[in-house]
């Protein structure tokens, strides 16, 4: 069971419980996206089958981990879970049937922008919450070898490639801002602030 240090305040035993609730439901909606990508690889990319299930696979075990952390932070599901399970599912179903390089170019798209806001949690978490911070630390060398995977496969974006890219990034940022209501806006702040001083 976690207790907060004394010196954690209440505004960020909230802003620790919506970095838990947004973490799950973004590891929610990778897992449909994956699985969704699987679904369409299996009849038209069927080599693109065994890294997208390695990757399933880790995204299954990232949402374990952050439901775990969840119940002793009075942190609870998004109650927006729905968009991230429909988006999610969608956002995968549609990249694999428009082929095998948008498949990269979401992985790419949501892992970088899942990469940066993780970077602005770790930044938040250090002396706050270690175990939280250590869960995302562990994670994150999973989120970005899916990044450098996605990466490697693209080796050039044409116009269009780079507009998929763009869009996803853009609704990745906006579903996260949604989930943390706006808490995801005030981290990247203090971050920059930080790195300012």
């Amino acid at each position: 069971m976690w207790i907060p240090a004394a010196h954690v305040e209440a505004r960020d035993r909230l802003t620790i419980a919506r970095i838990l609730r947004v973490n799950h439901a973004g590891e929610y909606g990778a897992i449909r996206i994956y699985g969704a990508q699987i679904v369409v690889a299996r009849r038209l990319w069927p080599n693109l089958v065994p890294p997208l299930t390695e990757m399933l696979g880790d995204e299954i075990r990232h949402c374990h981990l952050f439901r775990a952390a969840m119940p002793s932070r009075r942190s609870r599901p998004c109650r927006v879970m729905q968009f991230w399970s429909l988006g999610g599912f969608l956002l995968g179903f549609f990249t694999a049937l428009a082929g095998r390089q948008s498949i990269w170019v979401c992985t790419a798209a949501v892992e970088a922008a899942v990469h940066r806001h993780l970077g602005d949690q770790l930044h938040f978490l250090a002396g706050r919450d270690e175990s939280v911070k250590a869960i995302i630390l562990d994670i994150n060398e999973e989120e970005l070898a899916h990044l450098h995977t996605a990466q490697s496969h693209l080796q050039t974006m044409n116009a269009t490639q780079a507009a998929l890219h763009g869009t996803i990034t853009v609704l990745t940022d906006l579903m996260i801002w949604l989930s943390t209501w706006g808490d995801s806006t005030r981290m990247a702040r203090a971050l920059r602030q930080a790195k300012t001083s």
